[in-house]
């Protein structure tokens, strides 16, 4: 059963809906919208009918075991958008899809050539973004864009329509996302640590990405940088490094100076969140490097580990809150931030919600940073 899963994508419905209902409400985000809510206004299916769900169709990649190099690290992880009738998604090695959602019908397919020769740190992909071009027609060619992170290091445009690249986008529709990254990797390596393994987020025009960085490899690995592009140019529009690399940078002095020339990663491999209204960037970042060991990067580490909020139009950081200290235990931030309002001592806020492998829910205000609800800090043993 669990080749199954890996291999297929199934779509379920309540016996008596139309499936031009769910078509019609889309699911056109990653976590259903840009916040993460993850919320659909269907009601069709209630605690009453649940038990009448029924497999509508199921859709294979093809890729078990032929994925990537070393397919035991491969997966099927995505989460599929919905957008104008068709589920869009990618596959474990990074190919893109288009199928049917009412028949689970193939409508296109389009090759990433990503690198199958390679091993992977994390050979999974969580899916696509949307962007519909708010100025152009319809019928314009990539109106309505689908960008796709790869397993080696690539950002694609792909028409909606007919998944063609979008030429107009980077170098024939592709941005070399290994560019400004400290790479590690060189010609005849077998192993590939710097991927996107999540969908971008999209605001304002911008397609913004962060990334996965293989862990426990080396002292000076790639950085952990979040970049924002232009979404019709692929353009370099703006990035932002949770570690400081500036002397004018307000928690440079924080650093020591050798350990923060080192140290690396930090990055944001989870999903981002974005709020429009705001024009807010909500990035969840990992620990830095080396991994389980913080000899070489005494002090907090910020902002490696911490939830930042980041300005849309420039990527400078409006606020941040770092929830664990100078890590040693792999305590990334893993889960993308869920933008809500909060009932709080009488009042409905704009809340930013964060989950943790440490087991702890963390609530902010989106404007200025501060918790909700208390955050104690005890000390412990250095």
């Amino acid at each position: 059963m669990r080749n199954v899963l890996i291999a297929a994508l199934l779509f379920v419905l309540v016996t008596d809906v139309t499936a031009g209902s769910a078509a019609d409400v889309g699911w056109p985000a990653y976590g259903g919208d840009a916040g993460g809510t993850r919320h659909s206004p269907l009601t069709r299916i209630t605690p009453a009918n649940v038990a009448s769900l029924e497999v509508a169709w199921m859709f294979r990649t093809g890729e078990l075991g032929q994925g990537v190099k070393d397919w035991r690290r491969s997966a099927f992880e995505a989460t599929p958008i919905l957008h104008d009738g068709t589920l869009y998604l990618t596959t474990s090695a990074t190919d893109v899809v288009a199928v049917d959602a009412v028949t689970g019908q193939l409508r296109w397919r389009h090759d990433s050539e990503s690198r199958k020769d390679l091993h992977y740190s994390d050979g999974v992909s969580r899916g696509v973004s949307l962007w519909v071009d708010p100025v152009s027609a319809a019928e314009t060619t990539c109106h309505a864009r689908i960008f796709a992170p790869t397993l080696d290091g690539r950002l694609l445009a792909l028409d909606a329509k007919n998944g063609n690249p979008c030429l107009d986008f980077g170098e024939n529709g592709a941005v070399d996302l290994l560019r400004d990254v400290r790479s590690q990797f060189e010609e005849g390596d077998e192993w590939r640590d710097y991927l996107v393994t999540s969908p971008p987020a999209i605001l304002d025009g911008k397609v913004i990405v962060g990334s996965s960085v293989g862990d426990n490899r080396a002292v000076v690995e790639e950085l952990g940088i979040v970049r924002a592009f232009d979404a019709r140019s692929g353009k370099l529009v703006w990035s932002w490094d949770p570690i400081p690399r500036d002397a004018s940078n307000p928690v440079f002095a924080e650093w020591d100076p050798q350990g923060v020339a080192n140290a690396s990663a930090a990055n944001a491999w989870a999903p981002l969140s974005v709020d429009p209204q705001r024009h807010l960037v909500f990035v969840p970042t990992g620990s830095a490097s080396p991994d389980f060991f913080g000899g070489e990067r005494p002090g907090d580490n910020r902002w490696a580990n911490s939830i930042v909020a980041l300005d849309g139009e420039t990527g400078s950081l409006r606020w941040g809150q770092q929830l664990v200290h100078h890590d040693l235990w792999d305590y990334d931030l893993a889960s993308q931030p869920t933008l809500a309002k909060v009932e709080h001592e009488g009042r409905r806020i704009d809340a930013v919600i964060q989950a943790t492998k440490t087991g702890f829910l963390y609530t902010f205000d989106r404007d200025s940073g501060e918790p909700l609800f208390p955050i104690e800090e005890r000390p412990v043993p250095q």
